[in-house]
């Protein structure tokens, strides 16, 4: 694996991990956007580029990535090779999300490094009781995934739940297992009675 960043466009980084190529954009404010893990470099690009809704032509060619970017990709290197990271200092640039999502994002930050808890528990810290199923909208829409650690968050009863990032909820079991988190397989259906 290749050490130096690649900084394909001014304010976005392309870097690979043990997991996969991923991707990364930030702001004089913060951190904007990961992708989690692609196949190659290039896709790892076109994801961030798309998610970002933009593309080469209208960025600022004068950006130069500040310090704090070259700390985290080393973290996230160090978390992909199965390290306890805290993500919680990163700073995040939230800007246009709304209030709702801020507080489910915020509840989501304090989660810890291999602990985990379910849509409807992360509402109730955020201050939100009984909002599990808008809390996992507002979790798929998340823009900075493993910094606001929506993989922790799991289904009722224990079920792994869904993920939007590529590579779907083996994606999500692959991060979790890497925090020492083991979700077994959703239970077999039901046997039939044969009568």
């Amino acid at each position: 694996m290749d050490s130096a960043i690649s900084l394909p466009l001014p304010g976005h980084a392309v870097f690979e991990t043990a997991l996969g190529f991923m991707a990364l954009a930030w702001s004089d404010a913060g951190l904007t956007r990961v992708c989690l893990p692609e196949k190659t470099h290039a896709a790892a690009e076109r994801r961030l580029l798309r998610l970002a809704g933009t593309d080469a032509a209208t960025l600022d060619t004068d950006r130069i990535a500040p310090a704090w970017i070259a700390a985290l990709v080393a973290d996230i290197r160090r978390y992909a090779e199965g390290t306890d990271v805290d993500f919680s200092d990163v700073p995040v640039d939230l800007a246009g999300v709304d209030d709702f999502r801020k507080d489910i994002y915020a509840a989501a930050r304090n989660l810890h490094h291999g602990e985990t808890t379910t849509y409807g528990g992360l509402a109730e810290k955020a201050g939100h009781k009984g909002l599990f199923r808008e809390t996992g909208a507002a979790l798929g829409s998340n823009p900075i995934p493993l910094v606001i650690p929506c993989h922790r968050i799991l289904a009722a009863g224990g079920k792994i739940g869904g993920f939007s990032a590529t590579g779907g909820s083996l994606m999500k079991e692959k991060m979790l297992v890497l925090e020492g988190v083991h979700v077994g397989p959703p239970p077999a259906a039901q046997a039939s009675f044969g009568f």
